[in-house]
């Protein structure tokens, strides 16, 4: 019998439910893959709690996972049984031991590539890739600032930066996190709990602050971001694992040094097929030529998804997260 974690109710880490559930045959286009690892994202605890619209209840959480094909539709040609793939999209329901996915959103998983390592940083590490290279496209010799630099997509994202020629400063709650955050490309981690981030970021500019802030935090750190810019600075919102931003009166941006705010998702950077296997593609390449080690911090059955997610709400992990199925 196959098992998914299932959402009757919105609400905390107790709504998570452990259930047998029915896999019918994948459609004209759809894949049907078998999950080996399935990666936990704090936008996942958006859609359990209602902060993001999901599908209605009741429904199965998570966006990114990776597996092997176990049937695959009548017009696919890309995939057969038997390929390992990985996916870092919608729609949801990656919390399963097996599932139906729109053979679109889905990419060839490169050998060399462990199943636990692409199920940690398919969603991570093409969110780093964008952020990175479209968004605010990092140029040698910049100095940036990257919260929770600790975090799944921060470590993958200092290390990209650092490849790219960058100067990292990032925030981290504890000294243990600083430590793996320097250990993984971030120059200069400032522990929040213990210092002003923003007088720390203006000493290390000499007072110039930052061309761009990436900002996952929200409520807690979005206007004192704003202070670490320089002048025509690019404030850069891309998560609210501390709440939701206030709203804001635009005025501040040109009051604070003319600055730019744009607030992206992944969805809009791989809505296209070739985008998606063009970030996919760039990350593979950097995480097989070395300049991004993919880290996994912990990893939970995929039927205790709730002990995993009361640990990522409580800070309690580093890196990467990976829930794996039994099967």
């Amino acid at each position: 019998m196959t098992h998914a974690i299932r959402i009757h109710e919105l609400g905390g880490p107790d709504v998570l439910q452990w259930e047998p559930i029915e896999v019918g045959e994948p459609g004209p286009d759809e894949l049907r893959v078998r999950h080996t690892a399935v990666g936990l994202n704090y936008i996942d605890v958006y859609f359990r709690t209602g902060l993001y619209k999901g599908p209605e209840l009741p429904f199965t959480p998570g966006m990114e996972a990776a597996g092997v094909v176990d049937a695959v539709g009548a017009n696919v040609t890309e995939f057969r049984p038997g390929d390992r793939v990985a996916y870092a999209s919608a729609p949801l329901g990656s919390y399963a031991e097996l599932r139906l996915m729109p053979a679109g959103r889905v990419v060839p998983l490169p050998e060399g590539v462990p199943d636990q390592a692409a199920a940690a940083m398919m969603l991570k590490g093409m969110t780093a890739r964008y952020l990175l290279k479209v968004t605010h496209p990092v140029q040698p010799g910049d100095t940036i600032l990257f919260h929770a630099a600790a975090g799944g997509v921060g470590l993958i994202a200092c290390q990209w930066a650092k490849h790219l020629g960058a100067r990292v400063i990032g925030t981290v709650g504890t000294r243990e996190k600083a430590e793996l955050a320097r250990q993984l490309g971030c120059d200069h981690p400032i522990v929040y709990t213990e210092e002003d981030f923003v007088e720390r970021v203006r000493e290390l500019t000499a007072g110039q602050g930052v061309p761009v802030v990436y900002d996952s935090v929200g409520q807690a750190t979005f206007m004192r971001s704003l202070d670490c810019l320089a002048t025509r600075g690019h404030m850069v919102s891309f998560g609210q694992s501390s709440g939701p931003v206030p709203a804001l009166e635009l005025g501040v941006l040109s009051q604070k040094g003319s600055l730019t705010l744009t607030r992206p998702t992944l969805a809009h950077y791989t809505a296209s097929r070739e985008d998606l296997l063009e970030t996919a593609g760039d990350l593979f390449d950097v995480v097989a030529g070395g300049q991004v080690r993919v880290e996994v911090g912990q990893t939970f059955p995929l039927a205790e998804a709730r002990r995993a997610h009361e640990a990522l709400e409580s800070r309690a992990t580093t890196a990467s997260t990976v829930l794996l199925p039994e099967s």
